[in-house]
């Protein structure tokens, strides 16, 4: 940052009285730019019929990570709910239609500024279509994820752990809800995670 937003004049990067950590000062006006991680909130959208579960993944037509595979996530905007985040998201990048379930992971991506929150999801049907930020939409079994091409530590943590929690579901158990940190950067292209 190199000038303040309220009155346009350049701001210093200080520790104001009373706080303990540098913010940007305005040098005119004294007005305070706080800095915060910022939400990105997705779904995995799942499939299931004869016993056979799929997960929707989407093919990354932006960059970071052009042509590697995500969930359907992105930033959450002002005046939506993170379970509207979810929603949105998943229309947009994935055409998708979905009943929305719980929570079920935040991940804390704090070398990004970042926090990454991932809810369980049922597609409600197979009318599905990348939209303008994917190259692609398929649906994967466990076995067929392309694990080597997923765009980011939290998407490969996030579905790690949804197919070790189905494991439990699958014995009586349930979903649970996953808070972590990653701290793994992301890989350069072609290298796996």
């Amino acid at each position: 940052m190199k000038f303040c937003s309220e009155c346009a004049h350049p701001v210093v990067l200080a520790i104001p009285e009373g706080d303990n950590r540098p913010r940007y000062v305005c040098t005119h006006c004294a007005t305070v730019h706080y800095q915060n991680p910022k939400l990105v909130v997705g779904s995995i959208p799942v499939w299931e019929r004869d016993g056979e579960l799929q997960i929707l993944l989407c093919k990354r037509a932006i960059e970071p990570r052009y042509g590697y595979w995500t969930l359907p996530a992105g930033f959450m905007e002002n005046e939506e709910t993170t379970e509207q985040a979810a929603q949105r998201e998943t229309e947009e990048e994935a055409g998708a239609n979905i009943e929305l379930g719980p929570l079920f992971s935040l991940l804390n991506v704090a070398h990004v500024h970042q926090v990454h929150l991932f809810y369980l999801a049922r597609l409600r049907d197979l009318d599905y279509a990348a939209g303008i930020e994917s190259l692609d939409v398929q649906l994967f079994t466990e076995a067929t994820i392309p694990w080597d091409d997923l765009a980011f530590p939290t998407i490969r943590t996030t579905l790690e752990l949804f197919f070790a929690d189905r494991i439990k579901v699958r014995e009586g158990g349930d979903f649970g809800f996953h808070s972590v940190a990653v701290n793994r950067p992301m890989m350069a292209p072609g290298e796996p995670y």
